[in-house]
Parts: structure tokens; C-alpha cells; sequence
């Protein structure tokens, strides 16, 4: 009798516990759908990846600085939406959130860098993984962060246009410390509105991008100048402009 009570008192335990992980994975659909479905209309007013910054900054001695303007697609400049394909994901427009072509490049590369016994690493992530991830998630290196992010890369891009993801991305993406958004960057950096940015400024702003707080706008070395010019002769590749009519042609 006392084997019997074990078992159906396990059992209830074991009911109770997945009773409750499938309200949590509900109530985590509920939550992430929601809010994706929100941010297809609503500006993005600040991101946890901000706020973790905030508190590094804070840790690290320095002074929290937080400088972010939100402004629509069409008072962004067309070339830093075009510029920011050239230098980061090339693929923006055909792919479907993930460049598995960039991906096993990237492995490849990894692989010989780690037989070489050097730390160089190269990363694939597209536009699209970096707005999920800007948007959504905290930034750091897990496996768990990383399910998390091609998790909410499926949903944007299931539910936001190209066009919204690019203005969303260059709302809240770094461009250097504290400094988040094109529009910001634009009047901090370059000292004009992000809808007056040339072909060159945009290059520029765009090259920075792998690690806006090593590369610096203000003050470019010459090898963010040879990016630059690299970034604005792919731009006239493109003619110029960035045809969202061609997306998944």
C-alpha cells in the first residue's frame, strides 16, 4: 500500500509540474507573438539590450548614456538602408532570416582559425538575427540565447515586412557607446538629420557596425576609410538603391 501511495503521489507531482510548464510555454507564445505583432506598428521605445549596457557602463565606472531617437522609415536616408546590406548581409532581400550560405562559410572559416590556433572569429548573422536580437533578447554568447534568437528571426520575419525590419533595425542598433539608432547617431556624429545622409556618411556609419565601440564615426582610422570606400563601390554595385520590390524574387 505505501508503494501504491508513492507512485500516484509521484504521479500527481509530475502532473502538477507539467500543468504548469505547458501554462509557461503558453503564456511565453502569448508574450513573444504579442509583442512581435505589437512592434509591427509601434515604435520600439527602448530594447533589454539598452538596459544592459546602462548597468555595464554603471559597473565599469563610466557615466549611463542612453541616446535614442526613433524616426519612420521615410526620414531615413535610402542609402545607409542600402549601405547597411552592403557591409552586413548581403542576402537581406532573398533570404528568409538565416544565410546558410554565409553560415557554413563561417564555420569553415572558424575551423581553420582554431587549427591555427588563433582567436579571429568570423559570425553570419543577417540583418534579420540582429534586429531579433537588438529587439528582443540580451546579448551574450549561449546556445540558449541563440535558440531564443532564431526563435524571434522566424517570427519577424513571418510577420514584419523587409521594410519594417530594416526600420526597426536602424532604430535601435549601436553605433557607438550608448548611441543607439541612425537618428541619433546621424545628429551626434555627423551633426545632420539621418534623412540627410550622403552615400559616403552612410558608408561610413555602416562599416562601424561589427563593433561600433572599437570603430568610431567621429573619428575613422584608415582602416575604417578603406571599409568605407569598399562599402560605397558595393553601393554602386547596387545602383544605388535598395529595391525592396526584388524581396525573395
Amino acid at each position: 500500500m505505501p508503494a501504491i501511495t508513492a507512485v500516484f503521489a509521484k504521479l500527481f507531482v509530475w502532473a502538477f509540474v507539467w500543468k504548469w510548464i505547458k501554462r509557461l510555454i503558453l503564456g511565453f507564445l502569448i508574450l513573444s507573438i504579442g509583442s512581435v505583432l505589437l512592434f509591427k506598428f509601434v515604435p520600439v521605445p527602448f530594447t533589454f539590450y539598452m538596459l544592459q549596457r546602462c548597468v555595464v557602463q554603471k559597473t565599469d565606472g563610466e557615466d549611463m548614456k542612453l541616446h535614442k531617437t526613433w524616426v519612420p522609415a521615410d526620414e531615413i536616408s535610402p542609402y545607409i538602408q542600402l549601405a547597411v546590406v552592403c557591409a552586413e548581409d548581403q542576402n537581406y532581400l532573398r533570404h528568409n532570416g538565416f544565410d546558410f550560405g554565409a553560415i557554413n562559410k563561417a564555420i569553415r572559416y572558424n575551423e581553420k582559425m582554431e587549427e591555427k590556433g588563433k582567436n579571429k572569429r568570423r559570425g553570419a548573422s543577417t540583418i534579420s538575427q540582429q534586429t531579433a536580437k537588438n529587439v528582443f533578447l540580451w546579448h551574450g554568447r549561449s546556445w540558449i540565447r541563440k535558440g531564443f534568437e532564431v526563435y524571434f528571426t522566424f517570427l519577424i520575419e513571418t510577420f514584419w515586412s523587409k521594410e519594417r525590419i530594416m526600420e526597426v533595425y536602424l532604430n535601435v542598433i549601436e553605433f557607438g557607446n550608448g548611441v543607439y539608432g541612425v537618428e541619433a547617431a546621424a545628429q551626434d556624429y555627423l551633426g545632420k538629420p539621418a534623412r540627410k545622409l550622403s552615400a559616403g556618411e552612410a558608408a561610413l556609419m555602416a562599416v562601424v557596425l561589427p563593433n561600433p565601440r572599437k570603430f568610431s564615426i567621429a573619428k575613422p582610422t584608415a582602416y575604417t576609410r578603406k571599409r568605407q570606400a569598399w562599402c560605397l563601390q558595393q553601393m554602386k554595385y547596387w545602383g544605388m538603391k535598395l529595391d525592396y520590390e526584388k524581396v525573395k524574387e
